[in-house]
């Protein structure tokens, strides 16, 4: 196996480098300039699109075998995405999603070889209360991921904060267009707080077998 990865060209990512040194040492990572500006205009566009194709649906808690409903815990609406019938700005999505967990692969020995993203919007006066992304009846997921796909005028007032729930704090992180929060899914309990104007973002996992 080593021989086959000495095989495979390689050169160190300074921005990749930066993600999994704050994982290493604060399991959770912020990034500002993961996508451009552009990229993530091309994204919201796409979100925007689909939702009015009324193709979104109210999300759930749980996975397949014991998914439900619960408004009173989480209120957004998502729409998985398919990397093989993507349009062009997820499947650019895709690509960096895949750089990323190949470089982990290669670099940390996560062992990542499977991944779901989906769209989510908080319509006005939504949230998801304090949770943890993984399932007892299901541990794969390593890295939980969000980018946020706001308007540029998005303002602290308008809500949907992120909350890291760290050992001795919690981590306040406001969802500006373009910001990436990678932080360990098993580890670090979160919440979205309530949000006063449509907060739009993609959120997935990269997981084990």
């Amino acid at each position: 196996m080593s021989s086959l990865f000495e095989a495979i060209p390689f050169s160190e990512n300074p921005l990749y480098e930066k993600i999994i040194a704050d994982i290493w040492s604060q399991k959770y990572s912020i990034v500002d300039d993961f996508f451009m500006q552009d990229e993530v205009l091309a994204l919201r566009e796409s979100l925007l699109l689909k939702y009015e194709e009324d193709t979104f649906r109210k999300s759930a808690i749980g996975n397949k075998t014991n998914e439900v409903v619960k408004k009173s815990i989480r209120g957004d609406i998502i729409l998985w995405i398919d990397e093989y019938s993507a349009n062009s700005a997820e499947l650019m999505f895709f690509n960096k999603i895949n750089d990323l967990k190949t470089y982990l692969n290669r670099t940390c020995f996560l062992g990542i070889n499977q991944k779901e993203f989906h769209y989510a919007i908080y319509p006005k006066d939504t949230y998801y209360k304090r949770h943890l992304d993984t399932f007892m009846n299901d541990d794969r997921r390593r890295l939980s991921f969000v980018c946020y796909l706001n308007s540029e005028d998005w303002k602290p007032e308008n809500g949907g904060e992120l909350v890291l729930y760290l050992k001795d704090e919690e981590k306040v992180i406001y969802p500006f267009p373009g910001k990436v929060v990678i932080f360990e899914s098993q580890e670090l309990e979160h919440e979205v707080k309530p949000v006063n104007t449509p907060r739009l973002s993609i959120t997935g996992w990269l997981k084990t077998r």
